[in-house]
């Protein structure tokens, strides 16, 4: 039964993924395929040519720890002046992103990774999902990461490529036509539990476009569900932490690892078991806690 693992998009949110991996790779959990969109691309290649270990679950967490904002989302006030002025199609550079993943991406082209390695992006003229298997490792996940009107399109053949998210932010129906038969998806959830609204134009938007690809998720759980056995990992919840807000890596970190131990050994043993869906995240109650759905 090949093994893939679908690692959906977040922006800050994915140091979650850090946690989970570490608890998949502790039960010898090794995939044979990555799928990834955005910022699970970057968390994707920085996995893809490493071993299933923990040891490089925790060289990942160990990045996340040390990431901030501005490592990611640096501030340019002419970039942003040339962004609103109509003059460029981005607020931000992605020189930040780029100087992360040339420094920790041990590989040159998806082919050349030690695990078939693939990025979702969108066709910015047509709308199109593009599934990259082959190019620029660097450029393809630049790209599957290039939030609109945050970050540039990343020029791709005769086209531009924007966010993978846009289309399909957590690619289970890609890890399918790809042939795997037993899917691992790492989601990054979305910030169910807001004290206050986010108070950037950037945290509101990231926030904004985590809550419809939360929706698009549990929709895609639903239509595939059937067609391959899915181990879908639950996200911190309640979360009070937007996706624009790097300082609580660790916090998220721990707290991913420990729920996800706990739902792994509490899944069922049998493979061939209708697969275990995460919580339906739709309805919460009073307290900010969730609704646990029914496996189906």
């Amino acid at each position: 039964m090949p093994i893939g693992l679908v690692l959906s998009g977040g922006a800050s949110l994915g140091a979650i993924q850090a946690g989970m991996l570490h608890a998949l790779y502790e039960r010898g959990v090794a995939p044979d395929l990555i799928v990834a969109t955005s910022v699970g691309a970057v968390n994707g290649a920085f996995i893809a040519s490493r071993p299933p270990t923990v040891a490089t679950a925790e060289a990942l967490a160990e990045i996340w720890r040390k990431l901030d904002r501005n490592d990611v989302f640096p501030s340019n006030l002419v970039t942003g002046l040339l962004g609103f002025l109509g003059l460029r199609s981005s607020l931000l550079p992605s020189t930040g992103l780029r100087r992360l993943l040339e420094r920790h991406v041990e590989f040159e082209r998806l082919e050349d990774a030690a695990i078939p390695f693939h990025v979702i992006g969108v066709d910015l003229r047509s709308g199109q999902e593009r599934r990259l298997s082959e190019g620029d490792v660097v450029e393809a996940v630049l790209a599957s990461a290039a939030i609109p009107a945050v970050f540039p399109p990343v020029p791709w053949g005769d086209g531009e490529l924007i966010d993978g998210g846009v289309a399909n932010n957590t690619p289970i129906s890609h890890a399918i036509e790809l042939g795997a038969t037993e899917i691992y998806v790492l989601p990054t959830g979305y910030a169910c539990h807001l004290h206050t609204a986010p108070s950037s134009a950037l945290g509101m938007g990231l926030h904004a476009l985590t809550l419809l690809m939360q929706q698009r998720l549990i929709i895609e759980i639903r239509a595939f569900r059937d067609r391959a056995r899915l181990v879908v990992l639950p996200p911190p919840c309640p979360l009070d932490v937007t996706p624009a807000d790097f300082s609580h890596a660790g916090e998220l970190i721990e707290r991913a690892r420990r729920d996800a131990r706990a739902f792994l050994a509490a899944a069922p043993v049998d493979r061939s078991a209708v697969p275990p869906v995460m919580r339906d995240m739709q309805t919460h109650n009073a307290a900010g806690g969730d609704t646990e759905g029914e496996d189906k």
